[in-house]
């Protein structure tokens, strides 16, 4: 036989030795005659009991393999695969065992108790010892079992999956799986060179939990578990409850623990201070590995806080950030929950970027996907041989737009799965909010459905009953956990109650992307302006609902992939109207109730569309460009919207009641003019006008209330440090006595052309 190999250097046990390597199958031996030291044969094992172990089909390989006191003495076992001898160590012991053959070693030595003992573990040209993974007693409580077995275990991650610990003393890591369907399960990893065979878990009970306990085993190690199905074929799976994984496209589950020291606790103490819906909110929405395509979570860390508390944002949205195999997929295809993506470090150099932004005054807002999961076969499909995570009805099952596979919301299991992943995020991440993804598709039966592709609910209805309590508990769990968090979601049908309170019979959520506002307004500014008479409605539409939930708008990542254009490029006209219609409609969306969101690259109005291959063209901003400065003065002027924004309360204080708002003039149609009045709490105002008309129009009459003396422009979208043509008004206007618009005072404005105006008594 070839020397032995060497195992991984990361991968050894308390005392420095690492495991036993792999070594190729051999013919097993004989029985030998008894060794020295007193050991007599044990017991032979039935036949179909050592089947059942040698196959991966053992419910309870503790109860035959280890250290155990019967009549004679003590009989000890061991599961050695491709080793030459196996000799067992104690106070004053040593004595080898029989070889069974297979990798089975057993012998019965005349001991009263079962002693303190290790394996000295022989190969053709290697020994070492360890300690015997059967020796030791379940390191999982029966408190977690109970509220795993009750889906109500909140911080599950700590429960299941691989957990670095000490236990009896020893050094090691506690592996725990659910998987209820399986025959046996049994743990792999580069630990043992990917050989299933010597680690086979016990079924801790009714609740569907394996577990095992490797000593030795630490941070770093790679590993899958290996699951016999029901029909008795064996799968291999990377662990649902991984905290970190290999790089993509490899998909083991890595052994890690968080020794990140958090240096954010003025932020954490104090985000929650102010409801997020009375809150200035401005949201700058990323795709972390595209930003600047090639950078680490660290270096992340050095140049994304910075940059965007330049730009004024209050927060940063992280498209998922969860692990995914297809880069394509952005992130919203997860095979990983409970870790960060790989491919930009480790789950601590993400800690650190959060952190960073965190001391830089910045929230942090994640994407999180509890819709849909990918197909996988190393994933979560059928984990265990038959429908797990997904439901088990086909029909329900089969998610008809991404050819993925919605979660069975039903199952208490999969519900705590899901809800403690959430609390997971904000908990262990510090995360300040999380927006789920795809609500309106966890929401209905017949999402994308034809009739007879869908079953109703008990009632007879189209609503996903299962869907909306896993909706409900979640927030509900969130907002009592983690103080001070958000939660939006991303909901594009009239569904009614996404913002109320789950004790109210709503869904519980903060926030809501309002998605109707989105689309009406993008159609309106796309058209030519002398058609923009005819859409006019779509620009006012959307405050006949403005107070049915807390509202975002979003131009998000799905309004510049695809065919749809970046933002500036659906306007109509040369250059410089593209240009102004672009600023002119941030200015109108930053005045509008509602909070605000902006994806990367519309901040200076990139005109190709979004590719996460490429990221942002930050080229266009760089000196040598000639058209860099019409690109600089767009960021400018998004950086003075939120600076602007956040120092006037009349803009964010009151967006989702009534008292917030007042119209000014909503039927200017063929003039292209919207105008309307914000006001805050102690009654200040704001007065944003807008003109997406290509004319200077002059002599402008707008109503005003009639006890504020003067009125100073404080924000112009058409100035020329913006690329705009300057029309500006530079001294404070004084109200004319003249009515108008219903009120008793007005002023008389000079409208720039494609632009929108801030003004501030």
């Amino acid at each position: 036989m070839s020397a032995a190999r060497q195992p991984s250097p990361t991968v050894r046990d308390e005392s420095g030795v690492p495991p036993e390597p792999v070594r190729k199958a051999r013919t097993p031996r004989a029985r030998k005659a008894a060794p020295p030291h007193g050991a007599r044969p044990a017991p032979a094992l039935a036949g179909e009991e050592r089947a059942r172990l040698l196959e991966g089909r053992h419910h309870d390989p503790h109860a035959v393999l280890g250290a155990r006191a019967r009549r004679g003495g003590v009989a000890f076992r061991v599961l050695r695969p491709y080793a030459k001898a196996v000799t067992v160590l104690g106070k004053g012991l040593r004595a080898e065992l029989f070889d069974e053959g297979d990798g089975l070693f057993s012998g019965l030595l005349p001991l009263s108790d079962v002693p303190e003992y290790r394996l000295l573990v022989a190969y053709d040209n290697d020994e070492i010892e360890v300690h015997d993974p059967y020796r030791f007693l379940p390191a999982l409580g029966e408190l977690d079992l109970h509220l795993i077995g009750e889906g109500r275990h909140e911080e599950l991650w700590t429960a299941l999956g691989s957990e670095p610990m000490e236990h009896q003393g020893v050094a090691g890591t506690r592996f725990t799986v659910w998987a209820p369907n399986a025959q046996g399960v049994r743990v792999t990893g580069d630990f043992s060179y990917w050989d299933s065979v010597a680690y086979p878990m016990r079924s801790l009970g009714s609740t569907g939990v394996w577990e095992l306990f490797l000593p030795g085993i630490g941070e770093g190690t790679m590993y899958k578990y290996d699951i016999t199905r029901p029909d008795g074929s064996h799968t291999v799976r990377a662990d649902p409850m991984a905290r970190h994984a290999e790089v993509p496209p490899a998909n083991a589950s890595v052994v890690t623990s968080s020794h990140h020291v958090w240096q954010d606790a003025d932020w954490m103490a104090t985000r929650g201070v102010r409801p997020p819906h009375q809150a200035p909110l401005s949201v700058y929405e990323l795709h972390l590995a595209s930003w600047r395509p090639g950078l680490s979570y660290r270096q992340l860390a050095e140049q994304l806080p910075a940059y965007v508390k330049e730009l004024g944002f209050t927060h940063v949205e992280l498209m998922p950030v969860a692990e995914h195999p297809f880069g394509g997929s952005w992130g919203y295809q997860v095979t990983g929950y409970f870790a960060p993506t790989s491919r930009m470090g480790t789950p601590d150099d993400f800690r650190f970027l959060v952190d960073a932004l965190h001391r830089a005054g910045i929230g942090v807002i994640v994407d999180w996907v509890p819709a849909h999961f990918p197909r996988d076969e190393w994933a979560l499909a059928e984990f265990d041989g038959r429908p797990l995570y997904e439901h088990h009805d086909p029909q329900r099952a089969a998610h008809p737009d991404w050819g993925t596979l919605e979660f069975d919301y039903g199952r208490k299991e999969v519900r705590n799965f899901l809800v403690a992943n959430a609390v997971y995020w904000c908990q262990e991440f510090h995360v300040d909010g999380l927006r789920v993804d795809a609500v309106a598709s966890m929401l209905y039966l017949d999402y994308s459905r034809e009739e007879g592709e869908w079953t109703p609910n008990e009632h007879g209805g189209r609503e996903n009953l299962d869907a909306v309590a896993l909706l409900q508990e979640m927030n509900a769990t969130v907002y009592r956990r983690c103080p001070g968090v958000m939660t939006i979601a991303e909901e594009s049908t009239a569904w009614e109650g996404v913002t109320r309170p789950t004790d109210a019979g709503g869904l519980g959520f903060g926030l809501k992307w309002n998605m109707g506002w989105m689309h009406d307004t993008l159609r309106y500014v796309s058209k030519e302006p002398v058609h923009r008479k005819y859409h006019h409605h779509d620009m006012t539409f959307g405050m006949v609902y403005a107070y049915s939930e807390n509202y975002v708008l979003p131009i998000s990542h799905d309004e510049v992939v695809h065919g749809k254009r970046s933002l500036v490029s659906k306007m109509p006209g040369d250059w410089w109207q593209q240009r102004a219609a672009h600023r002119a409609y941030l200015g109108f969306m930053w005045a509008h109730p509602g909070k605000q969101l902006l994806f990367m690259g519309q901040e200076f109005a990139q005109g190709s569309e979004w590719s996460e291959a490429y990221g942002p063209d930050w080229w266009v901003l760089d000196e040598s460009y000639p058209a860099a400065g019409d690109h600089r003065g767009v960021r400018n002027l998004v950086r003075d919207l939120n600076r602007t924004y956040t120092a006037a309360p009349a803009l964010w204080e009151r967006d989702t009641v009534p008292e917030g708002f007042a119209w000014v003039e909503s039927d200017a149609a063929d003039d292209n003019v919207f105008a309307f009045l914000r006001f805050a709490q102690d009654g200040s105002q704001l007065l944003a006008v807008s003109n997406f008309s290509p004319v200077v129009r002059h002599g402008y009459r707008l109503g005003v209330p009639e006890e504020v003396p003067l009125w100073r422009e404080v924000l112009n979208t058409d100035e020329e440090r913006y690329g705009g043509s300057g029309v500006r008004h530079l001294q404070p206007l004084r109200p004319d006595p003249v009515p108008a618009q219903g009120r008793p005072a007005s002023l008389r404005l000079t409208l720039p052309p494609m632009a929108t105006v801030w003004f501030r008594p």
